[in-house]
Order: structure tokens, then C-alpha cells, then sequence
């Protein structure tokens, strides 16, 4: 392993739709390129497209280890790793945090890619927490699915009152920030 003597950690974060696993799958894939020793990890509960992989909604992927929590990832880093990427991070407990930290302090670059906001405009933890100690952060943006301008919102178009409702297309839209509307329980379906 190539040592520094401090990582440093990277934050991709945006709402759903605006490529953040593309943008994830894009730097582990130059690591690799460059004959760095990468791990990808994803958590456990994200099967959406696949066990092992982290999928893009654009159909790009990597392999990945599925975990249950933050401790189990940090068990699972190899110490020859020198890149660290952690794809849906607002899906992990807030151990995350420090997992991350340490990581970087042990000379590891750490890419999470995760939404920052929760489908009601809330700060998503633990991305917020992770954004203001990265060193790097990437705020991507999608296109709005009702009027096509930047959008910087997750809509919840089916109605739940969990936090947590796996899904894609058929579950959330981006939107910006005139078409959001978190108050309405069930969005009408665009006509594709």
C-alpha cells in the first residue's frame, strides 16, 4: 500500500437521479485504472438492482460489499486498500462518521456518495455531518421530472411514513425547487 500519512475523505451528494453512483462508479473505476487497491462497499439493504454491485439508474456498475452497518465495513477494509467508496451512505448508521474519519486519518482517500436531503427537504444524516469535514464535496444536481430546471429535491411520490422506501422511478422524481412539494401524501404519475 501507497502510505500517507493522512487520507483524506471526498462527498458526492445531490437528490436521487443526479448521478451520484455514476459519479462514485467514475472515481473507483480511475483508482483501479491506476492499479490502486479499491474496495467498494454499499449497505446491505440496497438490493434494488443488485446484491454485489452498485447500479446506476444510467446502468453503470462495480462490484461492491454489501454491509449491515459502519462497524462491519471498517472489520472488511483490507490493509493493503488504499481508496475506499461507499455508495447510498444516508442508508448507514451515524458510526459512519467516525469510520470515515478514521479511515482518512490512517492515509486512506475515502469517497461516500449519498442524498443530503431526506424526501421532505430534511438534512439526511450522516452526509450532512460527512460534507463539512471532507475535504472535497461534488453537489450534483438533476433535472427537474415535471419542468426540466435544476433540480435539487427528492420527491416521495407514493405515500409512506417511513423515512427509508427503497425504490427508483416508480417511488420518487427529482424535482426543483418550485415543482417540490413535500405536503402532497401521493404525486400524480408523469406519462411517459
Amino acid at each position: 500500500m501507497r502510505t500517507r500519512d493522512v487520507g483524506w475523505v471526498e462527498v458526492i451528494c445531490g437528490p436521487m437521479f443526479s448521478g451520484k453512483s455514476e459519479e462514485l462508479i467514475r472515481r473507483v473505476v480511475r483508482v483501479d485504472i491506476a492499479r490502486r487497491k479499491v474496495q467498494v462497499f454499499k449497505p446491505a439493504l440496497d438490493d434494488r438492482y443488485a446484491d454485489r454491485e452498485i447500479v446506476s439508474h444510467s446502468r453503470l456498475s462495480v462490484s461492491a460489499i454489501p454491509v449491515e452497518d459502519s462497524a462491519e465495513l471498517l472489520r472488511l477494509v483490507d490493509d493493503e486498500t488504499e481508496v475506499i467508496g461507499v455508495d447510498e451512505a444516508q442508508f448507514f448508521d451515524d458510526g459512519l462518521v467516525e469510520v470515515v474519519e478514521s479511515l482518512a486519518h490512517g492515509g486512506r482517500q475515502v469517497i461516500v456518495a449519498g442524498l443530503d436531503l431526506d424526501y421532505l427537504g430534511r438534512p439526511f444524516e450522516p452526509i450532512p455531518t460527512l460534507a463539512t469535514r471532507a475535504e472535497y464535496v461534488t453537489k450534483a444536481l438533476a433535472v427537474c421530472h415535471r419542468c426540466g430546471e435544476p433540480a435539487n429535491f427528492t420527491q416521495r411520490t407514493v405515500v409512506s411514513d417511513d423515512l427509508v422506501v427503497l425504490g427508483a422511478t416508480d417511488s420518487y422524481e427529482a424535482r426543483c425547487r418550485r415543482c417540490w412539494d413535500p405536503t402532497e401524501p401521493e404525486q400524480p404519475k408523469l406519462e411517459l
